[in-house]
This record gives C-alpha cells, structure tokens and sequence, in this order.
C-alpha cells in the first residue's frame, strides 16, 4: 500500500455527477467513530495521522495508448533537469498554520528525511473572529494574516492549514464485496448518510482504506476512514487565506497534526500498540482530543472547554477582566503555597481552589470520551495521556489531572520529532505550538 497517499477532502467545488442527489442525514454535533465499528483485525495499517487533508482533484487516470499512437515526450525543465538527473528528492517545505481563539501560530518545516524546525511564529488576534472553531469574520482574519506573515517573513506558499471543529467528522467502518473503485466510492457515500452527522449534499469528504481482509465466504472485506466537513466550513477559511494571498497545499486535521508532533509513528515491524496513545491539546475556548492506535487516528472529538475557562474563575475571584487574569494564571503553582505576584497568601488559596473546581469539569470531559472510546469493538486500553497546548504548562496541572482521572497524564513535547534550526530557540509555551509544528511535519 502506498503510505505516501493522501486522504483528500476532495474538490471545494461541488462535482457535477448524473442522478438524484443522496438524502441528507440526520445532524449530529459528536465527532466519533461509528458505534458498531468491527473488532480489530490483524494486517497492515496505514498512519492516516499522519496524511493531509488537501481540497486538490484527485489525477485523472491516464488513457491507455491505441495501436498507432505515440507515446508523448516529457517535457524537459532546464530548472529541474539537473536535479531529477541526480535521482534526489526534493525536500518538502512547509509552513503548519493553527488559527486558534486567541492567536495565530506557525511554523515552518523542512522535510528531508528527517523534519527541521527552521522558523516558529505566533501573535494574538481579536477575540470573536474565531468563535467555537467557526470563522466569523473572514475579511478581518485576511487581513491579520496577511500582516502575521508580512511581519515574521514567512514563505506564502506551501501553507498547510490545521482544522478544528464539532462539524468535522470522523468514522471508521467496513464494506464487503466490492473491488472495483467506483463501486467503492459510491458505496462509501451511500455509507456516509447513515453514520456521518453532516447532510452529504452539505458536506466536503473524503476516505481511505485502511486494510482489507477476507469474510468467512472469501469475499474482501474493506476497512474505510471517513472524513467529512461541512462545505461551507471550510470554503470560509479558504477565502481568508486566498485574500491573504496564501497558497495552501492541504487542510489537515488538527487532532492528526497534534498526533503527528507528539508521537512517533510505529512500524510495521512493531505490531500493534499495547495501549492507546491519547493526546489532548487545550486551546482558548476548546480543546483537541484524539485517540491513535500507534498508526491510525480511532477517535477523536473537540471538547468545549479551554485554557480561557480558567481565566474567568480567576478574573471572578479577583475581580478583573479576564484578559488581566492571564499573568496570574502564568505564576500560579497548583501544588504548593506559592503566592503570584500582588497577592495575599489568602487570595493565592481562593484562587487555586478556584481553579480546582474548573478543572473538575475537565476532566469529567476527559473521563467521558476516555469512556466512549473504550466502549468501542476493539479498543485499547489507556496508558497514559500527553497534554499540550499554552494551559499545559500552569505548574502542577498534569499532577491535578492524573488525580482527578485514574489514569498518567505528562505534558507533550512538541519538539520530540523534530531539530531545530540554527535561527531557532526553545521559547516558553512551546505547548502552544504544538498543532502548528505538527502540521508542518511530513511522513
């Protein structure tokens, strides 16, 4: 199977088919595989972590030549000519792109056999351009990119943008006894009305199969990754970063691109995980859950909480504005008695408790999808979860979690897959960039 192969969420434009278009489905608003998903099966997987999702066509197969006819000639590039000669591979260079809540984060990456971080760059946007993973105001965040990648001289081209949303979705399930590719596709959309929760004639999909296997009878057996997204979604993001004058190569997932920074893919050669790998990036408002088997994306789900929850609990205990709790939050210590900066000994414990309380209703949110996972055919069990995002680094959160679940939760490092550029230094709240640097790696 070729592992280079993209999963692509095929044209932004409608295609013309004949016949009456598909009935919708029912709208849901939870991103998770299908319930009645089959048990594992033995046999190679492909690491669809680890592939964009791009809006390019996919090639037209080429017609096969008559009898008479002569072969075209390939045209010659004075400017490539050499290096095809030489039989090396071009590096792929490209610049992961997460649009957050709160903040626009890049980085730039060189992908030559191995993955160099040559460039990281993030600035703080307007609140309410991006609400709950929606764009509201596509001119205004045109405009702060065009700026952001003015500003930090970053290449226009080769833009891989990350996606985050409860409109996204996500499924696996099988097929049986069908070979051909056009049967297949048709098939797969037929498939996508019961299970996904976006009405098909709204929806920008793709799939990719992840193995195949023989039934009792000896008929072939397919195992599908769906991934759909409301159009509308998506053609809102694509006009942004057109306006900004931005070339973008694919649209990735951010739950795959944070698995992508967080993990190293396992071989072939390694076998299956002996548990799930689990990783959760807090965000602003929200927060990236996802769930891998070592090679596939099985699960994942954005949650509706984020770093911001526990800016309010502690603007409220204090009476500030959210906004001036933030350096609070920064100094503030979970375990201990440490006391920031400007306040009592008293105001530090109310403020800590405070933030006890929120993050109780996390990890209800982390327990809940743990659960949902594992109630799936086939699941693995949890060994631990890596944790991510700016939020990640308040001082005794992982600790307070790993309480508060049952299960061990340690803090990612998003620079365990890559090296860094001579031009580049660790700076603080590399959790932040995680998803960027992610989607930034090609495998």
């Amino acid at each position: 199977m070729d592992l280079k192969k993209e999963i692509k969420l095929s044209d932004l434009l409608p295609k013309k088919k004949a016949g009456k278009k598909a009935p919708a489905a029912e709208a849901e608003t939870v991103i998770t595989p299908e319930q009645s998903k089959p048990k594992r099966q033995a046999g190679p997987k492909t690491p669809l972590f680890k592939k964009e999702l791009s809006f390019k066509r996919r090639p037209k197969a080429k017609r096969p030549l008559d009898e008479g006819d002569e072969p075209k000639k390939a045209k010659k590039s004075k400017r490539g000519s050499r290096r095809q000669g030489s039989g090396q591979k071009r590096a792929k260079r490209l610049v992961g792109l997460k649009i957050g809540a709160s903040q626009i984060a890049a980085a730039r990456v060189v992908n030559n056999g191995s993955h160099e971080l040559v460039q990281v760059a993030r600035e703080d946007i307007d609140h309410g351009l991006i609400v709950g993973g929606e764009l509201r105001e596509p001119e205004l965040l045109a405009d702060a990119l065009r700026s952001f990648f003015r500003k930090h001289g970053l290449p226009r081209q080769g833009v891989r943008l990350g996606i985050a949303n409860n409109r996204i979705g996500v499924r696996i399930f099988e097929i049986a006894g069908i070979s051909d590719p056009r049967q297949l596709e048709n098939a797969v959309r037929f498939r996508a009305q019961e299970v996904l929760p976006i009405p098909i004639e709204e929806a920008v999909l793709d799939y990719h199969v992840l193995g195949e296997r023989a039934d009792d009878e000896g008929n072939s057996v397919m195992r599908i990754l769906l991934v759909v997204a409301y159009r509308e979604l998506i053609d809102r993001y694509v006009a942004a970063c057109k306006k900004a004058g931005l070339k973008l190569s694919g649209i990735d997932l951010e739950a795959f691109a944070l698995l992508r920074a967080l993990s190293e893919p396992r071989t072939e050669a390694e076998g299956a995980a002996d548990a799930a790998i689990v990783v959760v990036a807090i965000g602003h408002d929200r927060s990236t859950f996802a769930v891998s088997d070592g090679r596939v994306c099985e699960f994942t789900r954005v949650l509706e909480w984020g770093g911001g929850t526990l800016d309010v609990a502690i603007a409220r205990e204090l009476d500030l504005a959210p906004s001036e709790a933030e350096p609070v939050k920064r100094e503030l210590a979970l375990t201990g008695d440490s006391v920031p900066e400007g306040l009592t000994p008293e105001k530090a414990a109310a403020v800590r408790e405070a933030v006890h309380r929120q993050l109780q209703t996390f990890a209800r949110e982390l327990v809940s999808s743990l659960q949902f996972y594992q109630n799936q055919p086939g699941s693995l069990g949890i060994g631990e979860i890596m944790i991510s995002g700016g939020t990640a680094h308040l001082a005794g959160l992982a600790e307070e979690l790993q309480k508060l679940i049952g299960v061990r939760v340690t803090v990612g490092d998003p620079l365990s897959r890559v090296k860094l550029g001579r031009k580049v230094r660790e700076t603080e709240q590399l959790g932040s960039l995680a998803v960027a640097i992610g989607l930034g790696i090609e495998d």
